[in-house]
């Protein structure tokens, strides 16, 4: 008995211990990041303008307005916000798969054994992804510019450069043009009628524009040297028994790559594709250094949009209410992706 009472006082002391050297973190997150969410939460459900505090009484309650006018009210905070999510779908489906490839591919080149001047090639893939986002926007705003060297270049080989950043047409619409399969002056009517939330189909199946196009692959250029830093530490975890094992076997490169690199990797992978996704959701800095949301609106993502609701329109409720939904798209979005993946581990 007085060995257990011994015990449990002993684990007491260390719980309290433990609550005293953590009280100090947890503090400064509460107070720094738990309670401006919660506050961020009350301005969604409220009318608050940016004058004055959003809990003086005089400030409207107008509960999930905000949100129901995302989805359900027609009228431009409804059209604005599905086409943001249609320009971030877009962004998502092209940047996260590009990245995540290109990482995997510049890792798999790095990590070869014998490879001269493995540091500085590690190095100058590496080297985008700690440069200001800022700097290397006003660098890619420059090169594609109409007399930029992009289009100089286009000139000298013969072909004329497109106006990235006027042309409001998406590349599938262009596409469709250029083969002569639709008249963009005369689309067909069944895909001009009206689609899901007030958006025809016909605007959701643009597919990216000219200027998010260029913005999706600074993006990809910009962050693959990260993801590639993930894939390196993996590859350098796996047993050298086990290639050794698949040489002896009798297996290629391809072989190699296919049914023993790979599957080794699905933990990296998961963590790759997990933070690309939440990075590409809230893509922010380059879309306001480069169009603002422009031409037409059609690089316009919901963290621009959220951004701009509430510090240029000053409708700071619908703002907020803009990130939340951003925030529970990503958290569903992330949530599929495990589902995916741990579906795949249990049938294999």
């Amino acid at each position: 008995m007085r060995t257990a009472r011994r015990r449990s006082g002993t684990r007491a002391n260390e719980a309290a211990a433990g609550w005293l050297f953590t009280a100090p973190v947890l503090a400064i997150l509460g107070l720094f990041l738990v309670l401006p969410i919660v506050m961020a939460l009350w301005v969604s459900l409220t009318g608050w303008n940016g004058q004055g505090s959003p809990f003086a009484p005089g400030v409207p309650f107008v509960g999930l307005s905000n949100y129901t006018d995302l989805f359900t009210q027609e009228g431009l905070a409804r059209e604005n916000f599905m086409v943001s999510i249609r320009n971030n779908l877009y962004y998502v489906a092209a940047a996260v798969p590009a990245q995540t490839v290109l990482a995997l591919a510049l890792a798999l080149a790095v990590n070869r054994r014998g490879l001269r001047g493995r540091s500085f090639f590690r190095t100058a893939f590496y080297f985008p992804s700690v440069t200001s986002s800022v700097a290397i926007s006003v660098v890619f705003l420059f090169l594609f510019a109409n007399s930029g060297a992009v289009n100089a270049l286009l000139a000298y080989l013969g072909i004329n450069g497109p106006a990235w950043f006027t042309d409001p047409r998406g590349l599938l619409h262009l596409t469709l043009g250029g083969l002569g399969l639709v008249d963009l002056a005369h689309p067909p009517q069944a895909l001009t009628s009206s689609g899901p939330f007030g958006l025809s189909w016909w605007e959701w199946l643009s597919g990216p524009s000219v200027a998010m196009t260029t913005i999706i692959a600074l993006a990809v250029w910009t962050t693959s040297g990260t993801f590639m830093l993930i894939y390196i530490a993996a590859l350098q975890d796996i047993p050298v028994q086990v290639e050794e094992a698949s040489l002896v076997d009798g297996a290629n490169a391809w072989q190699r790559l296919v049914h023993v690199t790979l599957p080794m990797l699905k933990p990296a992978t998961f963590l790759v594709v997990t933070l690309g996704l939440i990075g590409t959701w809230q893509v922010f800095d380059q879309i306001y250094v480069m169009s603002q949301g422009n031409p037409a609106g059609t690089t316009l993502t919901p963290a621009f949009l959220s951004y701009r609701t509430a510090f240029r329109d000053f409708e700071y409720g619908s703002g907020a209410a803009v990130s939340f939904v951003l925030f529970l798209i990503i958290v569903a979005m992330t949530l599929v992706q495990h589902w995916i993946m741990r579906d795949r581990d249990e049938s294999s």
